[in-house]
């Protein structure tokens, strides 16, 4: 369960959008947006600290049967599953049951570097769901859970326990626990600085002349503070 100040953070960040969060991020250098992460569910936000599970291949098929979802039972309310198949997308580490799973469990999301399957109830129960791809041939037999609660890289980004995931219509990024109060500030500010912009266009003002006087070249730090 998410603590007072977690919480918090949590409900700054749903109010804004990861096109914001990501200006924030590149003012601080430091913008680790899941690169091919795309959304399942349209219209949905998911915030929260970062739960992750590593899985692998198997070498040469088992002997018996192999599930590979039990993790589950352990991740804390409010967190948000980064499940990494090293962008696997030829079975599925999601469907049906995992999803019911989550929401009974108040997970907050899923994160999969690899594919889920049962879309359509995933959809119907506007579940946050952020995947590499779509298929339908189960995980079951085919790869397994090696650790949890990990260090994991996606991509080029490397993902700590620690850190929180931040995810919308336009994608996933993953924001350093260290640096998390600081990008919330300065999104802020770039939200409230192009809403200036627009206010200002809005009453008649040229483009160039809204964004020069307004502060759009560094809307977190906008000329005349906020």
């Amino acid at each position: 369960m998410l603590t007072n100040e977690q919480a918090e953070l949590k409900a700054r960040l749903l109010e804004l959008d990861t096109a914001a969060v990501s200006d924030a991020m590149d003012s601080l250098g430091c913008n680790r947006a899941l690169a091919g992460i795309a959304p399942r569910v349209d219209g949905v936000k998911m915030a929260g600290p970062v739960y992750t599970v590593q899985y692998e291949p198997f070498d040469s098929p088992p002997t018996s049967f192999q599930g590979a979802g039990n993790y589950i039972d352990d991740v804390p309310a409010g967190y948000v599953l980064l499940i990494n198949n090293h962008g696997n997308t030829l079975c599925t580490n999601w469907g049906d049951i995992l999803t019911r799973k989550a929401l009974m469990q108040g997970i907050a999301g899923t994160v999969i570097n690899g594919s889920a399957r049962d879309i359509a109830l995933v959809r119907s129960l506007e579940y946050p769901l952020f995947t590499k791809g779509v298929y339908m041939v189960s995980g079951k037999n085919r790869v397994r859970v090696t650790a949890v609660d990990v260090p994991v890289i996606i991509g080029d980004v490397q993902v700590e326990p620690g850190d929180w995931l931040f995810g919308d219509d336009n994608g996933v990024l993953v924001l350093p626990a260290h640096q998390i109060a600081e990008i919330l500030a300065r999104a802020e500010q770039v939200l409230a600085t192009e809403a200036d912009i627009v206010r200002a266009i809005e009453g008649g003002s040229k483009l160039d002349t809204a964004r020069k006087s307004l502060g759009y070249a560094t809307p977190w730090n906008p000329p005349n503070g906020r």
